[in-house]
């Protein structure tokens, strides 16, 4: 079960689930079996509604849900090196590619689908899943690394440049041309996530000691975290909230780390400064006659908040979300289970587990005794519920709904980029393509 994007795949896991991924804007998650695939839908804490289950497609290991539409892309164990798009919906598939080397990971947004290889990665267009690039000469990349922006008039693609060194490059999907490389760590990148707008990247080594954050396309380095000092740890997942205000990074460990993103205010000079501002001007002109390792420690910022696992040692994908007004963070775990935690946007600290969902259920029994464990109270917070959602609903996301998606073999004029976002609209649009690609 990876992120970027936001997945879970190829774990060792229980004797049903083989992978898990949250869609673009989380408002559902996506559960690959043994025997086929859910989707859940993620508007409620209390309840996890099925919106589609799949029983006749063998060891799904990738799953990935075109934001709300009924878009859905399936890779299976047993044709490891074939893409399957399905309309859900109404049970039918609208084409299939098959590739050079097992697939290891896709990415989409509302103008691109990628297809990531060990050695190459493949650019489709959404619109009628034409292919429009092969990018064959790219470093040895055996578990599939990338990150696809979810922002379609941007979609900047984010891949490893070295398989010894932590380059990234960053290439515009649109366009179809390198925008950038990114010098980001010594050693390679473990995980890389772009933010909701795709103005923004943070990536990880395979150290995990530090997070740091590079605005894209300029690539300049903006901030850095620092996860712990005392081991190095495989980060497997990293994830901005939709507001980009946070940051969460999960391991192989028992703790996963949230950092808040805020630019430091500077006191004009009509101000009086505080204490706490003259101490941090003394550490910043005292980091400058320091060794460059020390001085970016003391340039690091610590995690704001932190959620302690009940388990470690396994693969998990977690989501930063807001539902029902109060911001949350999702853990979906290699064991079978979505946890939700509340975070508190204003104090930070630990947050509170509040619920415990099953992502499959081998009887009724089950369902109902999931559905009712709980780890008491939602807490409140005055100020969050006051504040408009920040995600919206199916229903207000433009050009999509519970509904979307398309007609089999229905063509579509090319046309330039729009503006909005493509619409997926069952009668009307997507994806013109009649021939089955075997």
């Amino acid at each position: 079960m990876e992120p970027v994007g936001h997945h879970l795949e190829g774990a060792r896991v229980s004797d049903r689930l083989v992978c898990a991924s949250f869609n673009q804007d989380c408002t559902s998650v996506a559960v690959g079996t043994k025997s086929g695939y859910i989707l859940f839908s993620l508007s409620s804490v209390e309840k996890l509604d099925r919106i589609h289950e799949c029983s006749d497609i063998p060891e799904v290991y990738i799953v990935e849900r075109l934001f709300s539409s009924s878009l859905v892309v399936v890779v299976s164990l047993q044709m490891p090196r074939r893409m399957n798009v399905y309309h859900f919906k109404k049970g039918t598939e609208i084409c299939n590619y098959s590739y050079s080397s097992n697939i290891l990971s896709v990415r989409l947004n509302r103008q691109r689908l990628i297809v990531c290889l060990e050695g190459a990665i493949y650019i489709h267009n959404i619109k009628d899943m034409k292919l429009l690039k092969t990018i064959s000469d790219t470093p040895s990349n055996p578990t599939g690394l990338c990150a696809l922006s979810i922002n379609h008039s941007n979609s900047y693609l984010a891949y490893p440049g070295s398989s010894s060194i932590g380059e990234i490059l960053v290439y515009d999907a649109n366009n179809l041309c390198i925008v950038t490389m990114i010098p980001a760590h010594d050693s390679p990148v473990a995980a890389m996530a772009f933010n909701s707008t795709g103005c923004k990247l943070a990536s990880a080594s395979e150290k995990g000691t530090v997070i740091r954050v590079f605005s894209v396309p300029e690539g300049e380095r903006l901030c850095e975290f620092r996860r712990g000092m005392k081991r190095y740890v495989n980060i497997s997942c990293l994830t901005f909230s939709m507001d980009s205000r946070f940051l969460s990074a999960s391991s192989n460990t028992e703790t996963v780390h949230i950092f808040k993103l805020e630019q430091l205010s500077q006191c004009s000079p009509e101000e009086s400064p505080s204490w706490s501002g003259y101490m941090g001007k003394m550490f910043m002109a005292a980091s400058n006659y320091l060794p460059t390792q020390v001085s970016d420690i003391m340039n690091q910022d610590r995690a704001f908040a932190t959620v302690r696992l009940n388990f470690s040692g396994q693969r998990n994908v977690c989501m930063l979300a807001v539902i029902q007004k109060l911001p949350r963070l999702l853990v979906a775990s290699s064991e079978g289970y979505l946890y939700i935690y509340n975070l508190d946007p204003q104090d930070g600290g630990e947050c509170v587990l509040i619920k415990k969902h099953r992502l499959f259920a081998t009887d009724k029994l089950d369902e109902r005794r999931d559905s009712n464990f709980s780890y008491g109270e939602t807490p409140t917070y005055a100020a969050t519920v006051a504040r408009k959602s920040i995600v919206p609903s199916t229903s207000t996301v433009p050009g999509y709904s519970e509904d979307g998606g398309a007609r089999k073999g229905e063509i579509i004029p090319e046309h330039e980029f729009a503006v909005g976002p493509v619409r997926l609209d069952d009668e009307n649009e997507f994806p013109p393509v009649s021939i089955l690609n075997n």
